[in-house]
């Protein structure tokens, strides 16, 4: 099983640039670098776009990441409350 290669913000940048700005092919850059053609895909796509662009979904990103992991925690809350409410409806019985 392989593990998972993370990558600086800064090489992921600099890989990018070197297709954006020197037009260097996306497979030749990625296999000088070794990484996936994909990945380097996905970078291009990221830092074609305004840094004002990157920085919103960066942050709505983040914002959906808390609101999920809220909404989890207040399902579990819910679900306690609904055991606790049936063990006193037996209680009360």
């Amino acid at each position: 099983m392989q593990t998972r290669k993370t990558y600086s913000e800064e090489f992921r940048r600099e890989a990018a640039m070197q297709v954006i700005e020197n037009g260097y092919k996306v497979v030749e850059v990625a296999q000088r670098l070794g990484v996936s053609s994909k990945s380097l895909y996905h970078w291009v796509d990221k830092y074609r776009k305004p840094e004002h662009v990157r920085l919103n979904e960066s942050a709505d990103a983040a914002e959906l990441r808390r609101l999920k992991a809220e909404l989890k925690r207040v399902a579990e809350e819910r679900d306690i409350l609904k055991k606790a409410t049936a063990f006193f409806a037996k209680l009360s019985d």
